[in-house]
This record gives structure tokens, sequence and C-alpha cells, in this order.
């Protein structure tokens, strides 16, 4: 298994850029993130996802483990391929995905090409759980933070949410216990946001 590769970057394009290790180019296939992060820079490393299928083999390539776990996340979702969870994952940040699934907000997905109704309910649905358990970090910032298990009621969603954005547990709770009960979860976000910048 390939871990990652560290080398000369010999050529990109649209959705790939080639690592030369030892004299070896290697096609990693990846997103317009990673893609942007290694803009201008002669060298990079990249952690790397090998597929290996009947009819192919495929090395993917993500500037950060955020996004390798993201990644990892998605093509585990029943009907996703690993070219719908490059498109996604080339539509938003790691953050921004684990935000888009910890909320529901299956318009996040749909607003990707190629991904419909019924694909962006089963991300959300498949992967909420996951998100609970796992730690992504947000818009690569370095720190990680853990998604909080969501309980079924709009609070503890928008709690979890805002933990997703940086906030801590405590900030989340004495904010949102300040807001209507009976506001959406996207509103309680909203109005969260406005009165944590405030602060």
């Amino acid at each position: 298994m390939l871990y990652s590769v560290r080398g000369k970057i010999i050529h990109t394009d649209m959705n790939s850029a080639v690592i030369e290790c030892g004299g070896v180019g290697y096609l990693c296939k990846t997103t317009l993130n990673t893609l942007s992060a290694l803009s201008g820079r002669e060298e990079a490393m990249l952690l790397t996802y090998l597929a290996v299928r009947e009819d192919a083999v495929e090395l993917f390539g993500f500037a950060t483990s955020e996004e390798l776990e993201a990644f990892k996340m998605l093509i585990s979702v029943s009907g996703i391929g690993p070219k719908a969870a490059l498109s996604i994952l080339s539509a938003m940040t790691p953050g921004a995905f684990a935000l888009a699934v910890a909320t529901g907000d299956t318009k996040a997905f749909t607003s990707v090409k190629g991904i419909g109704g019924k694909t962006a309910q089963r991300i959300a649905l498949e992967l909420k759980d996951k998100i609970a358990k796992d730690t992504i970090s947000v818009r690569g910032g370095g720190a990680a933070l853990n998604v909080t298990p969501i309980a079924g009621n709009n609070a503890s969603e928008a709690i979890c949410a805002l933990e997703v954005l940086g906030y801590s547990q405590g900030e989340a709770a004495a904010v949102i216990g300040k807001l209507d009960p009976t506001l959406t979860v996207e509103e309680m976000i909203k109005q969260s946001l406005k009165l944590l910048s405030k602060m």
C-alpha cells in the first residue's frame, strides 16, 4: 500500500498531478483544492490512496490528511465512486464537507455536478455517524476538531455544526441556549455565528 509520494512536480492538469520519485513519475488523481495548494511549487508530498479494480489501478493524492479521510469516507458510500468523491472535494473543503454532513445539508452536495438528490441524502445519512466519530480539521487550519454525536433535536445539531467550525462545545451551547428552540438548524447556526462574532 502506498502511503505517500514526495518529489518534484513534473506535470499538473485539471484533475491530476504527476510527482517524480526516484526517477518514476506517479500520476495522482486529485482535487482542485490540492492542485491549488501545489500551485507555484516545484516539489510536494501527497498522501495517497491506491484503488485497485478489475479494470484499473488508480492512485489518488491529497495535500492534507483531512482531505484524504473525507475522500475515503465518500467512496465508502454506496453509489459514490472516486470520480464523484473528487468532484465533491473539489467543490468544498474537508471542513465544509464535515459541516454539510453534520447538519444534513443535502443542497451543498446537489450543487456539485453529477450529484442528485437521492445521492446527497445517502451521503448525509450514511456518513453522519462516521463524521461524529472521526476528526476533521476545519479549513486546513491545523487544529483537529472532533464532531460530537448528534442528538435528535435542532439545538444539538446546531451545537455540533458550530464545533465543526472551531468553537468549543461550551461556547456553542451557551449561544444556542439564548435562541428560540423552535428555529431551524440553519437559522440557529446563522444567528449563533452573528452572536459569536460580537463576543
